[in-house]
């Protein structure tokens, strides 16, 4: 092994070690999550400086901080099945009736695609504002590759439709999607969890005495699937220090001063998304700077991980710990949260391409018509994109698609992909997490008292 790569490792692990130093004093969690996301930083900066992107010593380093961070995105990966099931099937057996679980879902869809919407709105707003144009991109080599693949992803993007969509969230095969094999196996298994959650209840209302010995047993399971919550969770501040030093110091700073304006023109859209996100809260009764201190180690890690599936445990938990939403609300609000109405990757993303690309071929974006046209295509594109993977670069395909828009230059942004990538992630993080806390106040469940308590995401220890 290369003797900077020993250096390089031994580094990280010389930060992996004062992580576990302050984790054993007991130094509060937000406070390690936030040192570990400003080391990863300074630290990626620091390689990327020191080697340059293309260096064979700082690939080779990166494969080894690969397995603190991808590795604890596969835990968390892990722990989202028997969370959610368990999870659902226990708040639906304390709710009593089918009727409180048709509210839920229903709210908490209608939530998503309301801001989906409004997200798209932003990002044509603010990409006329920007005046980003398809002209002058720089095609290389990586990009004409990309195009190529857009190119041939089309067909199975315009193929896609909201009654394909429906049937492929049923679960022909339930331990099938447990395995997360389909693109649809998060809802699918939420929808597997409520036919047993009904079955359940029903059991308990028919045979009381068989009810409460599998209603014994779901609080048995619930307790031990979040020992491995907590277990996995405690590993957050080493995953976000590895994934934040992969970031920067893989990132091309030179494609990103190049499209620097776009760049800038994303994180303006989805600060701007953010703030409705906040807007939205104020108006149900939270308190906009107590949810912004409360939410922001999710956000952090949703932000490094890119995953918005890998962060469903922590979402679920800042919304049942730190906001007060009931435990059958968060599941549900971060099981549909990720796979759909996702407001950075599915709104705001394709409404900024379209502002782009339509130009090209005569169209005027500001033309009334083409506004809600372009509006409906991406809320009903938000629904489809739970139906296949590739997040936001399918989202982009649905849409464009749709409008009968070039796809290839899309190709053109992969070298900045990674790095909006992270901000879009983390807004539709809290896009979910926003879903869930109104849900829960237009059902009177809210936890108010626990939400104006001035607490910090903490993990119970472990002994």
């Amino acid at each position: 092994m290369d003797v900077m790569v020993i250096a390089n490792v031994a580094m990280m692990l010389a930060m992996f070690y004062l992580l576990f130093t302050m984790q054993r004093k007991q130094v509060k969690f937000t406070r390690r999550v936030f040192l570990a996301l400003g080391l990863g930083i300074s630290f990626g900066a620091l390689l990327q400086l020191v080697y340059g992107s293309d260096s064979v010593t700082l690939k080779t380093s990166l494969d080894y901080f690969n397995i603190a961070g991808k590795g604890y995105v596969q835990l968390l990966k892990m722990i989202i099945v028997p969370l959610v099931m368990v999870s659902i099937i226990n708040a639906i057996m304390k709710l009593k009736d089918g009727q409180s679980l048709g509210q839920i879902s229903g709210l908490t869809i209608g939530w998503l695609l309301f801001t989906v919407a409004i997200a798209a709105t932003i990002g044509l707003l603010v990409a006329q504002l920007f005046g980003l144009s398809a002209e002058g991109l720089v095609e290389g080599s990586r990009e004409a590759e990309r195009a190529a693949s857009l190119v041939a992803r089309q067909g199975s993007a315009e193929a896609i439709s909201i009654p394909r969509t429906l049937i492929e969230l049923i679960p022909a095969n339930p331990f099938l999607d447990m395995t997360g094999a389909r693109d649809t196996s998060i809802i699918s298994v939420v929808i597997f969890s409520t036919f047993i959650g009904l079955a359940g209840l029903g059991l308990y209302q028919q045979q009381p005495e068989l009810g409460s010995k599998f209603a014994g047993f779901m609080d048995v399971a619930y307790a031990i699937v979040m020992r491995m919550v907590n277990m996995v969770l405690q590993l957050t501040p080493y995953g976000v220090l590895a994934l934040m030093t992969k970031v920067l110091a893989g990132s091309n700073f030179a494609d990103i001063l190049n499209l620097f304006n776009f760049v800038l023109a994303s994180y303006t859209a989805l600060g701007l998304m953010f703030a409705v996100h906040l807007l939205l809260i104020f108006l149900a009764g939270g308190n906009p700077f107590k949810y912004v201190k409360k939410v922001w180690p999710v956000l952090t890690f949703a932000f490094t991980s890119r995953s918005s599936a890998a962060t469903i445990p922590l979402t679920v938990q800042t919304q049942t710990r730190q906001l007060g939403v009931p435990d059958g609300i968060a599941n549900f609000a971060a099981s549909f949260g990720a796979t759909i109405g996702q407001n950075g990757c599915a709104g705001i993303y394709p409404a900024m391409l379209v502002v782009m690309i339509a130009p090209t071929v005569g169209i005027d974006v500001m033309e009334p018509l083409f506004i809600v046209s372009m509006l409906i295509t991406i809320v009903v594109g938000s629904f489809g994109v739970a139906g296949v993977g590739g997040g936001a670069t399918f989202a982009a395909l649905i849409v464009l698609s749709a409008l009968d828009l070039p796809v290839a230059l899309v190709g053109l942004l992969i070298s900045i992909e990674p790095l909006i990538d992270m901000g879009r992630t983390a807004l539709n993080v809290n896009g979910a997490i926003t879903s869930g806390f109104l849900t829960s106040r237009m059902l009177g469940q809210t936890d108010m008292a626990l939400y104006e308590q001035e607490l910090a995401l903490e993990l119970e220890p472990l002994n």
